[in-house]
């Protein structure tokens, strides 16, 4: 199943909010291989999704309850693993991370650093190509990361708490 577009695009946000849900559209549908998307404050708060998985979450009682589904799950996991990796980094003072791989059975999962401790998740199909993935990521850190300021972070974290 095919990752699907953020929800709230364009509905009362500023230009870089708009601009920043334009490129992560454009990675879910540009990239094959991608189940979902999150990009992730350094508070692990949820800031952007592509949100694929509300509507089969509400068909799966148990599963990916809440009001994000597996957004909010992949944004759980991905602030986990990149306060890991983080701390594994500095006890081996190794520098800053910058990309985090896990290899399943079912799927792989990227986290990248974006800026100031946020992070991009993206949860991918077993047969996707890593490399197209790792460098669509590093595309969206890339143009993300200069325009997520913290008014920025503010703003989308208030568009993922209203109803769509």
């Amino acid at each position: 199943m095919k990752a699907q577009a953020p929800t709230a695009y364009g509905q009362g946000l500023s230009s870089q909010a708009r601009n920043l849900h334009w490129l992560l559209t454009n990675l879910v549908d540009e990239v094959p291989g991608i189940h979902s998307v999150a990009v992730v404050s350094s508070d692990g708060l949820l800031l952007l999704s592509s949100d694929p998985g509300r509507a089969e979450a509400a068909a799966r009682p148990g599963e990916g309850e809440g009001p994000r589904g597996s957004s909010a799950d992949l944004a759980t996991i991905v602030s986990g693993l990149g306060s890991l990796t983080q701390g594994a980094a500095k006890l081996m003072d190794a520098g800053a991370v910058k990309q985090t791989m896990v290899t399943m059975d079912e799927g792989s999962l990227f986290v990248m650093s974006i800026s100031d401790g946020s992070l991009l998740g993206v949860h991918t199909t077993p047969d996707c190509d890593m490399s197209v993935i790792a460098y669509h990521m590093a595309l969206f850190v890339g143009r993300a990361g200069h325009v997520l300021t913290p008014e920025l972070r503010s703003e989308l974290r208030k568009s993922m708490e209203s109803p769509q």
